[in-house]
Formats: structure tokens, C-alpha cells, sequence
């Protein structure tokens, strides 16, 4: 008997014109894919920033003598509306987890670390950055304490140093360098300048130049 024909099970050959349309397909699933991310966080970043814009609320602070009425996201922290919003940059951020006083402001005439509070908490209150120390060219007694006993080192604690070290003698704290040391222990500084730091601040106690 004839065998009849069965169909192979080997796929026709595909033409030139075909496999460079299949080709074609596979390499733009590819680049859609990868091209996928950007544009989603492209998405994501312009509804945050729209979000941002209706999110945001009123706030009146005194900074450095100066009243300022504000509009401020409620999540903000005062050290980053010194730093990103009104260019106060003097307030350094070190730890951001309020363990190294680098962030330290007054409030009120109290020493805080601004990285651990919320700007909107702040409502008409006085702030005071060590751009608000100094008189025109006239330094603060305590920064020129510093500058005479070398009180810093490589100068990024400093302001906070300096800010931590006028409450402290405001606070009356500052009656031994015993004292001075535990009142200022919140403050770290990396180079290891406590020693002259603490002269520093005798040197404005024995001077009566509290101001």
C-alpha cells in the first residue's frame, strides 16, 4: 500500500523580510522594557511635585530679627527650611538623628537641634542661626572666644558648637570646665578640639561677656 504523506513537524522556513519583522518586534519589547522605569519615576517625581504644591501650609517665624511669613511642606524639618529654603546654610547638617548638635538653633532663646522638629511646629516663634550672632562685622563674644583659643579645626561642628556654647552660658551652666564638658557633651566634634572649645568658653565666663 502507499504510505500517505504526514505533515512535518519541522516549521517552514521563515524569509528574509519575515524573521527581520520578528526581529524588529522582539527589540522594541526590549527597549519599551527597558525604558519602562524612567518613566514611571518621571510619573511619580511630577505628581509628588504637584502634591508638594497642595500639601504645603502658612508658617510665621522670626529668623534672625526678621519676621518671614512662609509656606512650608508639613513634613519639612526647620534645618532643611534654613538650609534648602532661606539659604541659611550655617546650620550644618551632620547626623541628621539629633546625636551630634552640628544642627544646633535657638528657639525661643533655647538651644534645639533643628533637624529633630518640624518647621510648622515653630509657629511664631524666634529663631536664631549663627548668621544671627554677630552685629554687622561685630562678632559675638563666643565667636571670638573661638577664634582666640582655636576652638575649631576643620570648622564644620563649629556653628553648632557655638550656638550650644552661648545657651550655655546663658543657661548658667558654664561654672567649671567640668560643668562645661556635661553641658556640652551633645555637641561631638570629630577633630577633638573640646579642650581649646572649653577655654573658649571659660574665657567669655571670666570676661563677663555674656551677651
Amino acid at each position: 500500500m502507499p504510505q500517505e504523506n504526514k505533515p512535518s513537524s519541522v516549521p517552514p522556513k521563515k524569509d528574509k523580510q519575515e524573521a527581520r519583522r520578528d526581529f524588529l518586534k522582539q527589540s522594541s519589547a526590549v527597549m519599551a522594557l527597558a525604558l519602562a522605569p524612567p518613566l514611571v519615576l518621571k510619573a511619580a517625581q511630577h505628581d509628588e511635585a504637584i502634591a508638594a504644591v497642595f500639601e504645603k501650609m502658612p508658617v510665621n517665624l522670626e529668623i534672625n530679627g526678621k519676621k518671614m511669613q512662609l509656606s512650608v511642606e508639613p513634613r519639612v524639618t526647620l534645618l532643611d527650611l534654613l538650609r534648602e529654603q532661606l539659604a541659611l546654610t550655617g546650620t550644618k547638617k551632620g547626623c541628621d538623628h539629633g546625636q551630634c548638635g552640628a544642627c544646633t538653633v535657638h528657639v525661643n532663646g533655647q538651644r534645639i537641634n533643628s533637624c529633630l522638629t518640624l518647621a510648622v511646629m515653630q509657629e511664631g516663634k524666634k529663631i536664631t542661626t549663627i548668621e544671627g550672632l554677630s552685629s554687622g562685622d561685630q562678632l559675638h563674644p563666643v565667636q571670638e572666644a573661638f577664634i582666640r583659643h582655636d576652638g575649631f579645626q576643620c570648622g564644620y561642628c563649629t556653628p553648632g558648637q557655638i550656638m550650644s556654647a552661648v545657651a550655655c552660658l546663658h543657661e548658667g551652666h558654664a561654672g567649671s570646665p567640668e560643668q562645661i564638658r556635661e553641658f556640652m557633651s551633645g555637641n561631638i566634634c570629630r577633630c577633638g578640639a573640646y579642650d581649646n572649645i572649653v577655654n573658649a568658653i571659660m574665657d567669655v565666663k571670666n570676661g563677663g561677656q555674656i551677651a
